[in-house]
């Protein structure tokens, strides 16, 4: 896997799912929405620490500076 995530969009993800995680805990979000984006944020996470997102890949969409 070639990484295809900047930094920028690597900490845009984790403010994310910071957020949703946050509101899921504070019982703000809850239910099937909480779940789903509890889920969302977790590839959120994933994606990353990785550095790779499957969907920029399929769409040809590559924020990190080439080198």
């Amino acid at each position: 896997m070639k990484k295809n995530m900047g930094n920028l969009d690597k900490g845009i993800r984790i403010l994310i799912a910071a957020i949703i995680a946050i509101l899921a805990y504070t019982k703000v979000l809850d239910g099937t929405l909480a779940i789903v984006l509890l889920i969302l944020a977790g590839v959120f996470v994933l994606t990353s620490i990785v550095g790779f997102c499957p969907l920029y890949a399929v769409l040809g969409i590559q924020t990190n500076k080439k080198k």
